[in-house]
């Protein structure tokens, strides 16, 4: 799944625990009629996926929606729900990933109709 939107907050990372369990908070703002402001867990080694990026930029994030089943020491049953990021991105069009060279838009090339019957086993084996 993925959710589009502009960086509203970036958290700083928190450690847990002796085993040193890390975790870092994204909150995005959805462009639509009713913006929602999402919170993403980014978790251990993901949460350095966000130095590259500050509040304002619009970002595509890669999400895994979790769920957990907790007993209370009453023994009640209860459910929690949490978005973990695994993967974010600039979401601004046109932009080439990076290492990529930019591709001519669709119009440059010419349509495959063209070619000639004979063209169709021009290979040499």
């Amino acid at each position: 799944m993925e959710i589009e939107g502009k960086v509203k907050l970036i958290g700083e990372t928190q450690t847990f625990g002796s085993n040193g369990f890390r975790k870092r908070e994204l909150v995005v703002t959805t462009d639509e009629q009713y913006p929602q402001h999402i919170m993403v867990e980014f978790v251990q080694d993901k949460c350095d996926l966000l130095n590259s990026y500050g509040v304002g930029q619009d970002v595509k994030v890669s999400i895994n929606l979790r769920g957990r089943e907790w007993t209370n020491p009453q023994g009640q049953v209860k459910y929690f729900n949490s978005i973990q990021g695994w993967r974010i991105e600039g979401a601004s069009q046109g932009a080439p990933a990076a290492g990529m060279p930019p591709v001519a838009p669709m119009e440059a090339f010419e349509p495959a109709d063209n070619l000639n019957e004979e063209d169709h086993d021009d290979l040499p084996f």
